[in-house]
């Protein structure tokens, strides 16, 4: 009897959904043409695939917003109940913020939050040296026979 209220939440939810999903098939306008058959991205044609998928950043991002979830779940029981469990609570709750801890400080030892035009100009910065020059750097295309600076 005390599971009524969850049962009775369980069948209005699933009434919901299907009589969503019937309506959604009877009352809709069944006229298709190319145009609302056509991919729309912001009234732009896409004239090709992607150029490239996500980078690993992007989902080692995702993880540590998935691990601070998880990690904030488990506060709030602990959080309710930390009186009576005393001590033992206590370092279980700390040997578990630490491993959570350590795969964020993971993550940004792997450098997941380096990313962005910041780190972009960074890394341009790193990559050029004082020996490179336009002369050892710049491939000349049809030169061939042309007057070179040391030659005018």
């Amino acid at each position: 009897m005390q599971y009524l209220p969850l049962v009775a939440l369980g069948v209005l939810a699933f009434l919901f959904a299907s009589i969503s999903f019937v309506a959604s098939r009877l009352l809709a306008p069944k006229r298709p043409n190319d145009k609302k058959n056509s991919a729309y991205e912001c009234g732009i044609e896409p004239a090709k695939e992607t150029p490239e998928r996500f980078p690993v950043r992007f989902f080692l991002i995702a993880m540590i917003f998935i691990v601070f979830d998880i990690e904030l779940i488990f506060f709030y029981p602990w959080a309710v109940a930390h009186g009576s469990l005393g001590v033992f609570g206590l370092v279980a709750i700390l040997i578990f913020a630490f491993a959570v801890f350590e795969s964020f400080i993971y993550l940004i030892g792997n450098g997941a939050l380096e990313w962005g035009p910041v780190h972009q100009v960074h890394k341009l910065r790193a990559a050029v040296s004082a020996e490179r020059t336009t002369r050892s750097t710049i491939r000349r295309v049809g030169g061939e026979g042309r007057l070179t600076d040391e030659a005018a």
